[in-house]
């Protein structure tokens, strides 16, 4: 066997650097609830983390957990908001819809709110306030809000609409960190070995398949590692790994720009697969076109290159980004009204391409057919102004006429995107949400669905909660990183 292969056989290790019960790679969300779920079960566990300290995305998150079902958390309930199991699981269905995977979503749905439970009992503090504003994060420090399409078209009429971000409570977006540095605690008081600048380049396995041990890189020099119960991936997603985003996702590849953390290289991926596991889902990534805030624009309306909508505008940051994006050349135009104009970061490096005192004579100047803006702003007005949106059913909330002049048209394209979100980039910012294929207690699954023995994995190493961006919600990858490493990291105390 090839001395750089990724799968290796456990008897031409002569001598083990370190001896465990448990091996976490990765020490972010997913790694550091796998490490203290299987200490708490007793286990003696070792992390090792690519990167000179543990936090990995989730650190860099606003940390926000789609979190409800069970009659809701503590604190919807502290609120006086009632969700049921029910009622989450059909959101998440609608939401996730064939990408789903049914036994996931239920599995979540039912223990989520006791894993709300869970992660106060580390010490992250969430104040008992809802923000209602239509916001990205939450800058002041309430600690629910909306995150999803939960008040839009067609969730609203499947799923009674409920906030479910739970998030940290802090002014700032600093959730990432506080809830790093609390569980980081816990984990260091668990007794957890953490290994630091430490990469896994190939897993061990016994003459049976069985994974149970890694070779890794640490101080320049390739280290052996025993792991006796079995060996948990948690090294995070591809989205940093250019060959990796070029061959499973070829066109988002060309105008998107990579969000997350930088070792995000599918390192646990790509040992999963030599290990004969399934990466499914390859092709699905998060994307993010921030309309608002200002929650007013979500006024405006937004038009393709033919000056026809194409969506309700009050759909969330994710199902916007997915829709515009499949727009010709990811091309798209916003119209406002005056009244509705406001400067925001995320809006002053889009041209205004179009103005005027009516609508024809924005038309004249704005690069669509003859008479077919005229024609949109038309139907929807008379519309409008009956509260009714026959098209895209856009929330009365955000519905009204454009009728109070002057009007503006701004104009947006996958590379503006991008510019906008990160300066001096061009694009709109994903992360991947495809992975091993795993079941919901972290084992990895082999071409026929068996389980590879000795294997785990969980976060965005797999193909967890959340698979596409057309009905992403903000929380579902930290709350399915932080739940599903907990079980994986369970599992694997037990694994004998």
């Amino acid at each position: 066997m090839a001395a750089n292969a990724r799968i290796r056989p456990i008897e031409s290790v002569t001598h083990f650097d370190i001896a465990t019960d448990v091996l976490i790679c990765g020490y972010g969300g997913a790694g550091a609830a796998a490490a203290l779920e299987a200490a708490a079960a007793g286990a003696k566990v070792c992390i090792i983390e690519r990167a000179s300290a543990g936090g990995g995305a989730t650190a860099l998150s606003s940390c926000e957990m789609y979190l409800g079902g069970s009659g809701g958390t503590a604190l919807q309930k502290d609120l006086g908001i009632h969700d049921s199991t029910e009622n989450l699981l059909a959101y998440l269905h609608e939401a996730l819809g064939p990408y789903g995977d049914s036994e996931k979503i239920r599995c979540y749905a039912e223990g989520a709110a006791a894993h709300f439970d869970w992660v106060e009992s580390l010490g992250v503090s969430y104040k008992r306030a809802v923000m209602h504003e239509r916001t990205v994060v939450p800058l002041s420090d309430e600690s629910l809000l909306f995150t999803g399409n939960e008040k839009s078209y067609p969730f609203n009429t499947i799923a009674e609409p409920v906030p479910r971000g739970h998030v940290p409570s802090k002014e700032g977006d600093e959730g990432g960190k506080i809830f790093m540095d609390a569980i980081m605690q816990r984990v260091d008081e668990a007794g957890v070995d953490v290994v630091n600048d430490c990469r896994a380049l190939a897993l061990l396995a016994d003459n049976t398949g069985r994974i149970c041990g890694v070779i890794a890189k640490h101080n320049n020099r390739e280290i052996a590692i025993r792991a006796v119960r079995g060996v948990v991936l948690t090294t995070g997603g591809f989205v940093m790994n250019e060959a990796m985003t070029r061959q499973y996702l070829p066109e988002i590849h060309q105008y998107a720009v990579p969000y997350g953390n930088s070792y995000d290289m599918g390192d646990g991926i790509q040992l999963g697969l030599a290990a004969g596991g399934q990466a499914i889902n390859m092709d699905q990534a998060f994307m993010s076109f921030p309309l608002y805030p200002p929650a007013k624009l979500t006024y405006g309306l937004l038009l393709n290159q033919r000056g026809q909508r194409y969506i309700n505008e009050d759909a969330y940051l994710a199902q916007l980004a997915h829709y515009s994006c499949q727009q010709p050349e990811q091309k798209f135009y916003l119209l406002v009204q005056e009244e509705d104009y406001e400067a925001s970061h995320y809006l002053e490096r889009a041209p205004l391409i179009a103005s005027g005192n009516s609508i024809a004579e924005l038309a004249s100047e704005a690069p669509f057919p003859p008479g077919a803006l005229e024609d949109t702003v038309d139907y929807f007005n008379r519309h409008a102004s009956e509260g009714r949106d026959p098209l895209f059913h856009k929330t009365s909330e955000w519905l009204k006429p454009l009728n109070k002049p002057p009007y503006a048209l701004l104009e947006y394209s996958a590379s503006e995107m991008r510019a906008i979100i990160m300066p001096g980039t061009n694009g709109p910012l994903i992360f991947t949400l495809g992975g091993l294929k795993t079941r919901c207690n972290g084992e990895v699954l082999d071409a026929d669905n068996h389980a590879i023995p000795g294997l785990f994995a969980a976060g965005r190493a797999t193909a967890g909660l959340p698979r596409t961006a057309k009905g992403y919600a903000s929380g579902m990858s930290v709350g399915d990183a932080t739940f599903f490493g907990r079980l994986a990291g369970r599992q694997a105390a037990l694994s004998q």
